[in-house]
């Protein structure tokens, strides 16, 4: 057997080099490239690999661990789950900073490689720099942190362990039903350690990701209970865009003449004119979505896990009776909530549900009812994300606003706080796959590094990153990434004075504004920051507006800047789309404030429409 002898980090690049995928029928890198902070734990050995195969497997240098590898989750969403970036750190603090990413990455079912140094397997320079001692278990490190937010997880202590590993990572991270990130712990003397390895470990491989088929009986069951049904809906989730079906979608909906409503994650999924869209589901989703899901008697969920957000906390679905149909690539979704399961891709599960329902539509009367509700939410939403004068405008007229001037093509992004509901209610998709709102994990911070990443995945469209005053202030730092690596973004900086969206949480709840709005704060002075001053230190180009006249004329200039332009405005704390289902959070039982009170006793009220695991 011809070998190659090398350390196990030159090893571990050349195996990731040789890995290749399908993109419209063109062979590409499975790798699209590696975010790094180096340090001792990586310096010597890992990027001494890296920087002999710059132009195959080109590194990108971050600026925090944790926001690089919320650009490779980017990144990949972007890609459709069919390019992977790498997120590489030192040992200790560098590594941990990636964990919030990986949860990211975990929650939301996307595939992200993480490679963090460690400590020394044979223990003689122990305690090296940034270790964290176990008194009684010295095998363990902080990298043992990972296991709670990984899908694979292994630390090579060998180099020859490596043979086994990366295979198994890689089909973890491209299998669709237990998709999500890989750790690989990188103990600093094993790095270092050669090898002689099968050349054959190294010969290019294409990747091709499976399409699992729905069982047969299980898709006549579904069928038939599909067409018993007086009222159907369709949920269309994130995992329709990462099959590619959305063209099965629109056919489907078309087809058999059922509404769909779509998750936060599945937004997009139709163009906001498609007859048969009715809009977003759920907590932060729209009455059209959220009405017909109140009377629905057979629900066909396709790719969702079904959060609460969607759910409304298991509280949308009003009819006693209504059954659900869980297709779903993963076998723990498609059996929630008593489903009839459909484990199978979601666009060969659509083909084929749809060949079983042959001519089969739902009755007309859902159809107007659907258009009917829908019509009366795109009133609401021109009544609030329309033209306005206001003094202080809100996050809606903001994102009417840059939704009205925004090309077809341009990806509208945003993670955690008000902009999430705003964004989703508001904004009306002009073409496919132009929407990315993290809120699996509800990442702050998300914003600015995830547009970096969409962009470098998408560099021939604008990437608009909306982001609240909270937000920026929590991550910032890739507004210079972006601008070193000339990846340009459009942000929206909407400074609404603190948390405001938890601010109305803890008011609706009963509780008195404290320590989210900056002014509820324990504080001496209330200082509004300079972000456009902040930004312009980092490289990027940028200016205040005080309306929505001057937002307008500001993205117009941001979209013919060349670099990173950023737009900062205030907006208003406590101006809301409505729209929302109820949601289930903890309220006091007792508490001396009346409003706590009341507020508890409408609570038990929405928790008596929940549906208790049925």
């Amino acid at each position: 057997m011809q070998t190659i002898r090398l350390t196990m980090a030159q090893a571990l690049v050349k195996f990731l080099c040789a890995q290749r995928t399908l993109i419209d029928g063109q062979e590409v890198p499975l790798f699209g490239g590696v975010f790094g902070i180096f340090g001792h734990g990586n310096v010597t050995c890992l990027a001494e690999a890296l920087q002999a195969v710059q132009e195959q497997l080109p590194t990108w240098r971050g600026q925090n661990e944790q926001s690089m590898a919320l650009a490779a989750v980017a990144y990949t969403k972007a890609k459709k789950r069919r390019q992977i970036m790498i997120a590489t750190s030192s040992i200790g603090p560098g590594a941990t900073n990636m964990i919030t990413a990986a949860g990211v990455a975990h929650s939301n079912r996307l595939p992200l490689l993480l490679l963090a140094g460690d400590t020394f397997m044979n223990r003689l320079p122990d305690p090296v720099l940034q270790q964290v001692e176990h008194f009684n278990n010295p095998s363990l490190t902080v990298n043992d942190a990972f296991k709670a937010v990984t899908r694979y997880w292994d630390r090579i202590v060998r180099p020859e362990q490596l043979l086994q590993s990366l295979p198994q990572a890689i089909a973890t991270m491209l299998d669709p039903a237990d998709c999500g990130p890989a750790f690989i712990a990188l103990p600093q003397d094993t790095q270092a350690e050669a090898f002689d390895y099968p050349a054959v470990f190294f010969e290019p491989v294409v990747h091709r990701v499976p399409r699992p088929r729905p069982d047969l009986e299980a898709l006549k069951t579904a069928a038939e209970l599909l067409q018993s049904a007086q009222k159907p809906l369709l949920i269309a989730g994130g995992g329709v865009h990462y099959s590619l079906a959305t063209e099965q979608l629109a056919a489907f909906a078309d087809k058999h003449g059922i509404p769909v409503v779509e998750t936060i994650a599945g937004r997009a999924a139709l163009v906001h004119e498609h007859p048969l869209n009715a809009g977003p589901l759920g907590v932060i989703g729209s009455s059209s979505a959220n009405a017909l899901a109140q009377d629905a008697d057979v629900v066909l969920a396709v790719g969702t896990r079904l959060q609460d957000f969607t759910t409304g906390s298991w509280s949308v679905f009003g009819n006693e009776s209504m059954r659900l149909i869980a297709l779903n690539a993963a076998r723990f979704d498609a059996h929630k909530h008593r489903a009839v399961a459909l484990v199978s891709d979601a666009q060969a599960g659509l083909q084929e549900l749809s060949a079983q329902l042959g001519a089969w539509r739902a009755p007309e009367n859902r159809r107007q009812q659907a258009q009917q509700e829908y019509a009366s939410w795109n009133t609401i939403i021109d009544q609030h994300a329309g033209p306005t004068n206001a003094e202080i405008p809100s996050y809606a007229h903001v994102v009417g606003a840059i939704n009205r001037l925004c090309e077809p093509t341009d990806l509208a992004l945003t993670a955690a706080g008000g902009l999430p509901g705003e964004l989703c209610k508001n904004w009306k998709v002009k073409s496919i796959g132009t929407f990315d709102c993290e809120f699996g994990f509800s990442c702050m911070g998300y914003e600015i590094a995830g547009g970096w990443g969409a962009k470098m995945a998408s560099p021939e469209r604008d990437v608009i990153v909306f982001t609240g005053d909270g937000s920026y202030l929590m991550m910032n730092s890739d507004i210079y990434s972006s601008v070193l690596s000339g990846h340009k973004l459009i942000i929206i900086v909407c400074d609404n004075g603190g948390f405001a969206v938890i601010n109305r949480l803890q008011n609706f709840k009963g509780g008195a504004s404290f320590n989210n709005l900056i002014k509820d704060c324990r504080i001496e002075q209330e200082v509004r920051v300079d972000f456009i001053q902040h930004a312009r230190s980092m490289g990027a180009g940028g200016e205040w507006v005080h309306s929505i006249t001057e937002l307008e004329q500001a993205f117009r200039r941001a979209k013919e800047a060349d670099k990173t332009y950023v737009i900062a405005l205030q907006t208003h704390p406590h101006q809301w789309t409505p729209g929302d289902a109820w949601w289930d959070v903890g309220v006091p039982e007792v508490s001396a404030r009346d409003e706590v009170r009341q507020a508890r006793a409408e609570h038990e009220q929405g928790q008596q429409k929940r549906r208790i695991g049925v």
